[in-house]
């Protein structure tokens, strides 16, 4: 479809495309009309966002499987077991046994740590397969191969390949396979499959009957542990961390980001039972340096190997180049650094892989004049870390805050956090059903900002025009700005909307 708007006499394409998926979620085809004719604000999609295929038949049978998972229990609807997984495994023949694996959970930053070990490791000429959630935009997103997304044909010939081995599975089991064990096992499958090197493997939630715990990681990665999903991992860092310590497993390396001490403790204690190394950031590894600098921050970090001077990491916040120290040294341990060898990794492939990186839906600038950031921050620590990045990396002389969260999350402590840094907050809902009410989220909004500072939109298209209507209120060149955050789908939504993708 044309980018260019259409004139009086042409039909609404964002009437037709909406008319055109009647068998669909009415609040989805408005967001993907709404891709199209915003497009020209936003520019070029980015290309590790994949967009639907343009082949009508193509995009017909990648709704047909996306239909067939929706059809199975939510990523929010467990049963805590790897029963069923291991199953599927055992009729697949144990395809996840096949390459090494660099295993990943944490609260917070897993998604962008995963995607910086697997630009390191691909910039050492390995083939990687990466495995994380949720996804963005596309499903086919959570599964990539040598850092791009598996292809919508390659998704779907995944599918139907182990789709036999699924039914059986099914019928054989007290509760069908879900969502995330479905994917879990194309991922697995798929990379057996391609074949890959190593696995990069991004936990759904906790660690140890998670379903993405079939594998044996050489190198087990635990990102910062905060409160989240308090009702299933427990209420305090301490019992998240004994979910999230299953991971370990026998002689593996752990490469531990800063935890708070309870935490620390009990993943400590697990490394001590299974026999494994650890490495701690702060003492074995970790930021010597940071500086600010244009569409990013050139740091200095400290491996298990020796120093990394003068690292350009293409994205903005402290909590990112904490990230980066935490990737390069799983990547280290991967390759034996600090154990086998002492020597650190080859620099300049280091800073090329760096520099390479990117992270939909993280500090992403997506438009200019007025600028639209979004950051995917669904949790206080979270929204905390992303306001601190905020506030070094851009001058906002005002700026307005677009929020639609999940109803299960702490939405209180989320908007406390932004609380400092927005003027004013549009408050909305996403389309998902998880979404909370945008009038229950506005009755939090106010008992935080006051009344004066909250406008309620629930519709996502409005809630954009309307905060960027606000930012603009001191002019062209004043610097107001717009932070959409609060969710991953809303993030995904918002860039939907604004044409990136």
């Amino acid at each position: 479809m044309s980018d260019e708007q259409p004139g009086n006499d042409s039909p609404d394409p964002f009437e037709e495309i909406i008319a055109e998926e009647t068998d669909r979620d009415p609040d989805l085809a408005v967001i993907e009309a709404g891709s199209r004719t915003l497009r020209t604000q936003g520019g070029p999609p980015q290309a590790d966002v994949p967009a639907r295929p343009e082949d009508p038949e193509l995009d017909r049978a990648l709704r047909e499987v996306e239909t067939e998972l929706a059809s199975r229990w939510g990523e929010t609807k467990l049963e805590p077991s790897v029963t069923r997984i291991a199953a599927l495994m055992d009729v697949l023949g144990e395809p996840q046994r096949t390459y090494p694996s660099i295993h990943i959970t944490g609260t917070n930053g897993k998604t962008s740590t995963a995607r910086m070990i697997e630009a390191l490791l691909g910039a050492f000429e390995l083939r990687t397969g990466r495995y994380t959630s949720p996804h963005v935009q596309s499903v086919t997103e959570r599964i990539s191969l040598d850092g791009a997304p598996v292809s919508a044909e390659r998704f779907i010939e995944t599918y139907q390949d182990i789709k036999p081995y699924i039914e059986m599975v099914d019928t054989s089991q007290e509760f069908r396979l879900s969502f995330f064990e479905v994917l879990t096992g194309m991922a697995y499958a798929a990379f057996a499959d391609a074949p890959v090197d190593v696995a990069v493997v991004e936990v759904g939630m906790g660690g140890s009957w998670d379903a993405t715990n079939v594998i044996d990681g050489d190198v087990a990665v635990i990102t910062p542990i905060g409160l989240d999903h308090t009702d299933r991992l427990g209420e305090t860092p301490e019992q998240i961390a004994v979910e999230k310590s299953g991971i370990i497993k026998p002689d593996a390396t752990v490469i531990m980001a800063q935890q708070p001490v309870d935490a620390a403790q009990v993943l400590l204690k697990k490394a001590v039972e299974e026999n494994a190394t650890v490495a701690r950031e702060g003492l074995e590894f970790g930021v010597v340096d940071r500086q600010v600098a244009v569409g990013g921050q050139l740091v200095t970090l400290r491996g298990l190997g020796g120093e990394y001077p003068e690292v350009y990491l293409p994205l903005h916040g402290a909590h990112q180049a904490h990230n980066a120290a935490v990737a390069l040294a799983a990547v280290e341990a991967f390759f034996g650094v600090g154990a086998e060898r002492a020597q650190p990794l080859d620099i300049d492939t280091v800073r090329k892989a760096f520099a390479s990186v990117s992270s939909p839906g993280r500090l992403e600038v997506v438009r200019r004049s007025p600028t639209v950031v979004l950051d995917a921050a669904h949790n206080p620590a979270g929204a905390e870390a992303a306001a601190e990045a905020v506030r070094e990396a851009f001058d906002f002389s005002r700026l307005i805050g677009v929020v639609g969260a999940s109803a299960d999350k702490d939405v209180r402590g989320l908007l406390e956090a932004f609380e400092p840094l927005f003027a004013e907050v549009v408050v909305t809902q996403n389309s998902s059903h998880r979404a909370m009410d945008a009038d229950e989220l506005a009755a939090v909004a106010v008992e935080v900002f006051g009344e004066d500072r909250v406008q309620v939109e629930p519709q996502l298209p409005e809630a954009l025009e309307a905060a960027i209507t606000l930012a603009e209120e001191e002019g062209e060149f004043a610097g107001g700005g717009v932070l959409v955050t609060g969710s991953v789908i809303t993030v995904g939504e918002a860039r939907l909307l604004l044409g990136k993708g």
